[in-house]
């Protein structure tokens, strides 16, 4: 049984280690455009994580609980995968437009898209605190991309901002649906069937071939992105198993600052200047970044604040039962 303090720097690893290659992910993937499209990369990141996550739950036995799925049940795999299949090909995309660390923080707007689907489909309550959380990311975005806001031949950077937004929203669609199959199945086995889904329903508009004309340094970018997803999201479950979700959803947040970092340090040291460079953002344009950040980590603590609030409120209501 690890003390306080191990548990801590346990989380703090983990996170640490998820923060940094969530924000190393934009960077590669904005590397990759030189060798494949959105399409059949995002169809190889799931294929290869499918075939490493398919052969891990095979050897702990867990693939006994697809026996036990009804209809709805798969169809909402399928939905989930689909979603799932449009958030990472359309942010893949957007780096066609966007610098790393701005696609990174754009995409903080999910949370809200993720409150008002539950709004709407869970009849969840939304806090006016949260409210301004939101108010908040919208007018930090708005003070971060300030510089193009007065000028006119800048149209390819708000289609790569739209772009996010339509990731951001299928995410937010797809982290519903997982919720609602949680009863069903483990969320391991959750991503494998979305992985196989993905694999089969991409194929016929991925092209496969064309990653057979890749160079020695495209190999290894495409094996990055590939493992990128498992490294993270494994590094995210012992995060949450050591940490509250609030306390990692907080340091999540800061993910588009590591992009921000790493995209200069690549800059510093001349790295794949063809694809790679500078944001060049002004004293406002990083205060507007911390309003997005500072507003993002206020909305997972206002509602683990709620929750906590509920909790207690319905404590005596069980009690007297």
């Amino acid at each position: 049984m690890p003390t306080a303090k191990q548990t801590f720097l346990y989380g703090l690893f983990f996170s640490s280690i998820t923060v940094l290659f969530w924000g190393m992910l934009p960077i590669a993937l904005k590397l990759s455009g030189d060798f494949s499209d959105p399409i059949t990369l995002t169809w190889l990141r799931f294929s290869v994580a499918g075939i490493i996550l398919g052969l891990w739950q095979w050897q702990r036995g867990k693939l006994g609980e697809f026996k036990n799925l009804r209809k709805q049940d798969w169809l909402r795999l399928a939905a989930a995968g689909t979603f799932l299949i449009v958030n990472y090909t359309t942010f893949a995309w957007s780096l066609n437009f966007l610098l790393p660390g701005s696609a990174q923080l754009s995409f903080q707007i999910a949370p809200l898209f993720l409150a008002l689907g539950g709004l709407f489909f869970l009849k969840d309550t939304i806090h006016w605190q949260q409210w301004m959380c939101f108010v908040g990311i919208g007018l930090g975005m708005l003070v971060f991309f300030h510089p193009i806001l007065g000028q006119g031949n800048q149209g390819s950077i708000w289609v790569g901002f739209a772009i996010v937004q339509c990731s951001a929203a299928a995410w937010s669609m797809y982290a519903l649906l997982q919720k609602s199959l949680f009863q069903r199945l483990a969320p391991s086995n959750i991503l494998l069937a979305i992985y196989a889904y993905a694999l089969v329903v991409m194929l016929p508009f991925a092209s496969p071939s064309t990653l057979l004309s890749m160079s020695s340094d495209d190999a290894w970018i495409a094996a990055f992105c590939c493992l990128n997803t498992l490294i993270a999201y494994g590094a995210f479950a012992q995060a949450m198993r050591y940490w509250q979700t609030v306390q990692v959803s907080a340091s999540i947040a800061l993910t588009p600052v590591m992009a921000f970092i790493l995209t200069e340090v690549c800059v510093a040291f001349g790295w794949w200047t063809n694809r790679i460079s500078s944001s060049h953002a002004d004293l406002l344009s990083l205060f507007g970044m911390l309003i997005v950040i500072v507003s993002a980590i206020n909305v997972q603590l206002i509602s683990a604040r709620v929750q906590r609030k509920a909790a207690l409120l319905a404590k005596p209501l069980s009690n007297a039962t």
